[in-house]
């Protein structure tokens, strides 16, 4: 990192939170050394993040020749997508996935860890990275999006003690849990309304979908769900919630949640996902029909 000048900071497909936060913390802190850093992310930056200091400076394809590879978030190499096309190595994983296969020539990957960016905040100081407070919003952003606000069942004090020291450095949390957790736009919340119209439920296990027609019926501009499938796994008596999303090209994205009890993670590897006990994810190939059968079927019996 000392070394390099031209660096390449980026993360997963359709990112979250986590993905977004992280990658614009390492990019914000290294910029901050006077390098010249490239944040990167193949489908953009999510809207719902343009608040953070650097969002407008995210691009979907690098440019030019660059010293330095970094991932962060990103539990497979292949799950950057289009963003490391023209760069075959990584240099430097940084993940806390429990799926994560040590990608990289450099791995720092933590499963206990709660989110990337608590393993960032915690790493920083040994990496002579600083706290800016661009750098301290994003870290607090990514901790509250992949604990959903600190309620999720691997939450620690270790990860609560990184999260009062980012406030005590400046982070407003009120304000960033708002806009992380709570806010969303009219067409994103009509979304929802489709979403929760097709839900159904067989004993532990419920599940939904959310076609391209809705997508485009309401405006929504993304192509994720939203985050509707954190507030349907809260469903009272859901062992497991499964939510299907429909992208182009004949594929869908599917989202598990367990309240407990059940590693959704080895659900989502059967069909090349990964993700935590709790929360994991897929895309499958096929139609809507096709993914219900499917993946249904894999989730009754892993049930």
């Amino acid at each position: 990192m000392r070394a390099a000048q031209r660096v390449l900071v980026t993360s997963h497909v359709r990112p979250d939170g986590d993905a977004i936060a992280s990658v614009l913390a390492m990019g914000l802190a290294l910029q901050a050394q006077g390098k010249q850093v490239q944040m990167v992310l193949a489908d953009g930056a999510p809207a719902d993040f343009k608040h953070l200091h650097g969002w407008a400076d995210v691009v979907r394809t690098a440019q030019g020749p660059v010293d330095l590879v970094i991932t962060v978030d990103a539990a497979t190499q292949d799950r950057c997508g289009e963003a490391l096309s023209n760069f075959p190595k990584v240099d430097i994983n940084i993940d806390h996935h429990i799926s994560n296969n040590n990608y990289g020539e450099l791995n720092l990957v933590d499963p206990a860890s709660v989110a990337t960016c608590a393993l960032l905040a915690e790493h920083f100081p040994a990496l002579g990275l600083d706290f800016s407070p661009g750098v301290i919003d994003a870290l607090l952003t990514g901790i509250l999006t992949d604990t959903m606000g600190f309620r999720t069942s691997n939450m620690t004090p270790k990860a609560l003690r990184l999260s009062a020291d980012l406030v005590e450095k400046g982070a407003d949390l009120p304000a960033l849990y708002e806009r992380a957790l709570l806010r969303r736009s009219f067409q994103a919340m009509r979304y929802w309304g489709a979403g929760l119209t097709s839900l159904q439920q067989e004993g532990g296990l419920v599940w939904g979908t959310l076609s391209l027609a809705d997508r485009q019926a309401v405006g929504y501009p993304g192509n994720d769900d939203a985050e509707l499938v954190n507030n349907i796994s809260m469903i009272e008596g859901a062992a497991i919630t499964v939510l299907f999303v429909e992208q182009a090209d004949q594929q869908v994205k599917i989202s598990w949640r367990s309240q407990g009890g059940h590693d959704v993670s080895r659900i989502a590897a059967q069909f090349g996902g990964g993700g935590h006990t709790a929360a994991a994810g897929a895309v499958v190939n096929g139609s809507l029909a096709q993914a219900h059968e499917r993946v249904l079927a894999a989730t009754r019996a892993a049930m």
